[in-house]
């Protein structure tokens, strides 16, 4: 197993399909019937992954706002294969990626991972996520503290960041910190996430490591063909447009 469940499991209910890049390229290349090779649309991707079987369509799909394909990560601190995988997923983020944003958010499956979540948010408003993300991941799988008794998680923040203990639980229990663990929560239900660390491209389609033969090791691959096939899409859509 290299992933963590959500409990309890929902049945992923898979939708009917849009056609795939194949399918628009053929169109586009009827709509350019008579037009020289030059013009016609780019190959479409080749089809190393199929959707249904290596990943599936959001439910309700949020297509990625501006110019950026959003890729975000869905983990939790409590998660031990999302602790095993966190150094391959920032080796793949700290490589140059145009055109593409990387960002996580915190998965609630249960009581204790809304804490977790918590503290996520928390570090995020005081600005400190880079010095306390590692640690989180540590002191839960490496180190062995209860960072669910609230001391514990206090020294944490302490110990790892200038931030002071009053000002970690302010911003702990802050409104604006719970609003967002209520939105992750809701973000999880409504992708119908099965396990983590799952991955969302774009807005439309989300992989884990439950999906593929290679486990996490592979999510990054499907994700990779998942933005170079948003971006042939853009091309294709921008080319039809333009004509």
């Amino acid at each position: 197993m290299t992933f963590c469940l959500s409990l309890p499991r929902r049945f992923l209910v898979v939708l009917a399909l849009l056609t795939g890049l194949s399918a628009a390229g053929a169109a586009i290349a009827d709509h350019h019937e008579g037009a020289s090779t030059a013009e016609q649309a780019p190959t479409p991707l080749i089809m190393r992954y199929r959707e249904g079987e290596h990943y599936q369509r959001v439910p309700i799909a949020k297509p990625s706002r501006g110019d950026d394909i959003e890729v975000v990560e869905y983990f939790s601190y409590g998660c031990v294969h999302c602790f095993n995988f966190d150094p391959v997923v920032e080796t793949w983020a700290a490589e140059p990626k145009p055109g593409v944003k990387f960002t996580r958010t915190p998965a609630v499956f249960n009581r204790s991972w809304e804490f977790l979540a918590q503290a996520f948010y928390a570090a995020e408003v005081l600005g400190v996520s880079e010095e306390l993300h590692q640690p989180l991941f540590r002191a839960i799988h490496t180190d062995n503290i209860n960072i669910g008794n609230p001391a514990l998680m206090t020294k944490l923040f302490t110990d790892h960041s200038a931030v002071s203990a009053d000002d970690f639980a302010q911003a702990f229990d802050s409104f604006s910190v719970r609003s967002k663990v209520q939105q992750s929560k809701a973000q999880g239900r409504s992708l119908r996430l099965r396990a983590v660390p799952s991955m969302v491209v774009g807005g439309q389609y989300v992989v884990d490591g439950s999906m593929l033969k290679g486990g996490n090791e592979e999510m990054l691959e499907v994700v990779d063909y998942l933005v170079g096939l948003l971006k042939s899409e853009r091309t294709m859509l921008e080319a039809a447009a333009g004509d």
